[in-house]
């Protein structure tokens, strides 16, 4: 049992994601902030869509849920708590439910911070994590509505408590400028300048037009091994500590 994930360039830098369940070639949108690509791709693989997945409500993870839903004639999931601001939505998933596409079933983690609705999606037999804005590969996203507190349960206790090898499906191409904050803080770190390098020698012939970016122009995904070896969020010692570092971030 095998679950195929197209990774969708939108926007100016987003991903938007389409997972198939190769037995039975149903799929799920997860966090589309326009619709075309999305449809293309969709036309492409020839996956029939059944639900769409929203891990925040923010515009540019979402916006494109009310179309996607009248198009394929499907339900829209996101945290129960963005019942009247995440676009689209229809069903609301919270902390330990569980959501499925064909023969895989992914478990919620509520992980707020960034925002207050903030879930992450985690596929364990297929060993993949959708984590929206809250892990991006080197970095996590700002916090917005929750803390420091709540960021440090989000990242290094829930997410950080998965396996090593599962991979991290995050929600914008950040990777280049996130290991660039990191070295300042771990100058010593021999792996976080490795992958810097690897990330450079990716992205130094990146389209003009993020829309017409290939696979092998992407540095996504990552695992949770490499993050918490690269990662100075995941790497922060505790929560202030975090905090500080996140602040750091905000002017860098």
């Amino acid at each position: 049992m095998s679950l195929q994930i197209e990774r969708i360039p939108t926007f100016g830098d987003n991903y938007t994601y389409l997972v198939i369940c190769e037995a039975t070639r149903e799929a799920a949108i997860i966090d589309a902030p326009e619709a075309d690509p999305v449809v293309a791709r969709v036309e492409e693989t020839g996956a029939k869509v059944t639900k769409i997945l929203s891990t925040h409500h923010h515009p540019d993870h979402a916006m494109a849920n009310p179309e996607l839903a009248k198009r394929y004639d499907v339900p829209v999931y996101g945290h129960t708590s963005d019942a009247n601001r995440l676009a689209g939505f229809t069903d609301g998933v919270d902390e330990g439910d569980t959501v499925t596409v064909g023969e895989h079933t992914a478990r919620v983690l509520f992980i707020p911070s960034h925002t207050m609705g903030h879930v992450a999606y985690v596929f364990d037999d297929a060993k993949a994590a959708f984590t929206g804005d809250m892990l991006f590969a080197g970095g996590c996203g700002r916090l917005f509505e929750g803390n420091a507190e709540m960021m440090y349960t989000a990242l290094c206790e829930k997410l950080a408590e998965l396996p090593d090898d599962m991979r991290v499906f995050c929600g914008h191409e950040y990777t280049e400028g996130n290991l660039r904050f990191a070295i300042t803080v771990e100058p010593d770190n021999q792996a976080v300048q490795q992958k810097l390098d690897q990330v450079i020698e990716i992205r130094k012939n990146a389209a003009a037009d993020w829309h017409d970016a290939t696979p092998a122009e992407m540095t996504i995904p990552s695992t949770i091994g490499e993050e918490k070896a690269t990662n100075p969020f995941m790497r922060a010692e505790d929560a202030e500590e975090l905090g500080r570092r996140r602040t750091l971030k905000d002017n860098f």
